[in-house]
């Protein structure tokens, strides 16, 4: 059964630092690339960062840009998302995605979701 499950999720203060987990099943993860996405409440989804099947290209939006870092365990068919310097806007629920081989920060790239989790920065 086909499955991306996200965790890690949580309440942060400003300025704190949480990892996101995004778990692959189901298919041979390593030949698709791996997006993050975040959808705030009264917001469209938004793309936040993405690697290649390889992990050799990685995109991020501008408002995180230096501040999250995404990476690839291939052999544990997991990808993460350092956040780092969180702020109060980093609040939503964040989803991850795949598309075969090559990252998009453009959620309709995507073919199959995550549920999702949630992160609030709140002091």
């Amino acid at each position: 059964q086909l499955q991306l499950v996200e965790s890690g999720g949580g309440l942060v203060q400003p300025g704190g630092s949480l990892r996101l987990s995004c778990a692959a099943s189901g298919f041979t993860s390593n030949y698709y690339a791996i997006g993050w996405f975040r959808q705030a409440p009264g917001k469209e989804r938004e793309g936040v960062s993405c690697i290649s099947s390889s992990g050799g290209s990685t995109k991020y939006a501008e408002p995180v840009k230096g501040r999250f870092t995404i990476s690839r365990d291939n052999a544990k068919n997991t990808v993460y998302l350092q956040m780092n310097s969180l702020r109060p806007e980093d609040t939503a629920v964040y989803y991850c995605a795949r598309r075969y081989k090559i990252g998009s920060l453009d959620p309709h790239a995507y073919d199959y979701w995550g549920q999702g989790t949630q992160v609030t920065v709140s002091s």
